[in-house]
């Protein structure tokens, strides 16, 4: 479980195709990491296989390439990095697994004062899960709706959130992970029971 609240971003030192999906080298200053760890990667939970002096190992299987675009990510691309939520830690942001729903697209991109909004694809099977000021993850970045369109959703965006995560490097046309929150998919689910 991740909260959504951004620690460092790390750029991917290496890429190398597997058998069955990818590896991934990817740079940070975590300490204490340990194998088996999950480590959200702009939004996707990943195992930590290995690590060494500021950096640690992470394979994509066939299911992770396929749903997100980190099989596209190349050698000095930026990803945002959280740890896992411990269970006596702080809880900010909102619950977030880890598990990408789908990619979007950013659509625009405005400076308003000293913060930003940024508008993003919707795609047609996650709509039903989005609200106006419900809560979002982008990137793996826990945020929340201000405008909502058919097609689209608005975010604004603190300077802090901007320069702490790799929205400071995205350009219209660049991919996003989507995680929905997962509240709405459980209460659509035990709605459905009493349909």
């Amino acid at each position: 479980m991740f909260t959504g609240i951004v620690e460092e971003t790390g750029a991917v030192r290496a890429v190398t195709e597997a058998e069955d999906g990818v590896r991934l080298r990817i740079e940070t200053r975590f300490e204490g990491l340990s194998v088996g760890q999950s480590i959200a990667v702009s939004g996707a939970c990943l195992t930590v296989e290995a690590f060494g002096d500021g950096h640690f190992d992470a394979f994509l299987s066939e299911e992770t390439v396929e749903r997100t675009y980190l099989g596209e990510l190349e050698a000095g691309d930026v990803v945002n990095l959280e740890r896992a939520l411990p269970a006596d830690g702080r809880f900010d942001g909102h619950f977030v697994q880890g598990h990408v729903d789908g990619t979007a697209t950013v659509e625009a991109i405005e400076q308003v004062g000293e913060d930003w909004q940024f508008t993003f694809g919707l795609p047609d099977a996650l709509a039903p899960y989005v609200v106006e000021k419900g809560s979002i993850a982008v990137d793996g970045i826990s945020l929340t709706v201000s405008n909502l369109h058919a097609d689209s959703f608005a975010v604004a965006i603190i300077p802090e959130s901007y320069e702490i995560t790799t929205l400071s490097e995205k350009a219209v046309g660049d991919p996003v992970h989507l995680e929905v929150d997962v509240v709405a998919k459980y209460v659509e689910s035990l709605v459905e029971g009493y349909a």
